[in-house]
């Protein structure tokens, strides 16, 4: 057999191997496809992930933190509760005013007695002179008055939605006016330093020293004898307690700004010539707003508390019209309503307590949310 037909028999007997090679050869390719094509899935789904991580905003991640909270979603719930009461719950529920007294419900006879001769004897007898319609106080839960009537004859449940509306809307302002007046004297003590420095904060420990309640005792009686509008003298005494209030936010500002003038963009802005109001304002002030909102939103609770103590003693809004620290202070003109009518000063109770709780869960949600280093 000659040498050519040997080699085509080698070839024949290892074709089988030949074919297993190839086969092997061929499922080869499509294991390192398979593989590949996992690891671009995962890099895929990897880069997705990096990717919605990138557009998360730090507003979105503050949020995020925030609504975690069951605390914060408790306390933000009851604010929007109560700021619908106040100012939609008069427009749904107008039967009462907010002045309007009751007449309807009980009828005052005035009587005199008298005396005559008869028959030689001298008789007295009561004798009806007039029959006048008297104010309905004191009236039981009906569904004339939800929560019944007051001692001057006043609906409670009207008086409470429009009370809301003067005590949350001074805690607002007074609390929005106590931080622009803080971070303003604050920021440019804590910006300028050295005298400027020296002579802001020595005002704020004068203005610190004041003792506000006894001052605001004697303004409310300059009100009285200057016959100040009832409407408006709250407004006039929380303007006074701004006034006086600011030190505190102005140190905070003051302090964390000497922190942040140092930081490394501080000194680019310097390098590039920006204005020193755009350097307050625009870069060290927006790093202080996480503390300042914080701080506001735990001032608006002790805010309420100031208004309805300011109300309670008589120095706050004036009858006819209505704040809940004054539908409390009923109880102090006659110890019998607290006692027996429950409705008259329960109700202004817990709705001061309810906004107070729900100002202190949001302020404590924002403290967490805020907090770079939480990580919830």
């Amino acid at each position: 057999m000659e040498e050519k037909d040997l080699d085509r028999l080698d070839l024949l007997d290892a074709g089988p191997v030949l074919e297993a090679d190839m086969e092997a050869a061929a499922e080869l390719p499509a294991e390192e496809v398979a593989e590949e094509e996992a690891l671009k899935a995962a890099h895929d789904e990897e880069n997705a992930l990096d990717k919605n991580v990138r557009l998360l905003s730090p507003a979105r991640m503050v949020a995020r933190r925030f609504f975690r909270s069951k605390l914060s979603i408790v306390g933000l719930v009851i604010l929007v509760a109560l700021i619908l009461f106040s100012w939609l719950g008069p427009v749904i529920y107008n039967r009462w005013g907010e002045t309007e007294f009751d007449n309807s419900g009980c009828v005052d006879t005035i009587t005199a007695d008298v005396s005559a001769n008869v028959g030689g004897e001298e008789v007295e007898f009561t004798q009806v002179v007039e029959t006048a319609k008297g104010l309905n106080t004191f009236a039981p839960l009906s569904s004339d008055h939800i929560l019944g009537t007051d001692n001057t004859g006043m609906d409670i449940f009207t008086r409470l939605m429009y009370g809301g509306r003067i005590s949350l809307s001074i805690s607002f302002l007074a609390v929005f006016a106590v931080t622009f007046l803080g971070v303003l004297f604050g920021g440019i003590a804590g910006y300028f330093g050295k005298r400027v420095d020296e002579v802001i904060m020595r005002i704020c420990d004068i203005l610190m020293c004041i003792p506000s309640l006894p001052i605001m005792l004697i303004i409310g009686t300059l009100f009285d004898s200057w016959q100040i509008d009832p409407q408006y003298r709250i407004y006039l005494l929380m303007i006074f307690l701004t006034l006086i209030s600011w030190p505190g936010t102005a140190r905070l500002v003051r302090g964390q700004i000497l922190f942040l003038r140092e930081q490394e963009y501080m000194v680019a802005a310097e390098a590039m010539g920006y204005s020193t109001s755009r350097k307050i304002f625009k870069h060290l002030v927006p790093n202080v707003l996480p503390q300042l909102i914080v701080s506001m939103t735990l001032s608006l609770g002790s805010m309420i508390l100031t208004e309805a103590t300011l109300s309670y003693l008589g120095l706050g809004v004036k009858a006819p019209y209505a704040a809940w620290g004054t539908m409390i202070n009923a109880v102090s003109g006659d110890p019998n309503i607290l006692a027996k009518y429950f409705n008259v000063w329960v109700p202004p109770g817990v709705c001061i307590v309810l906004a107070v709780l729900a100002f202190n869960f949001i302020g404590d949600g924002l403290r967490d949310a805020l907090d770079p280093k939480a990580r919830r």
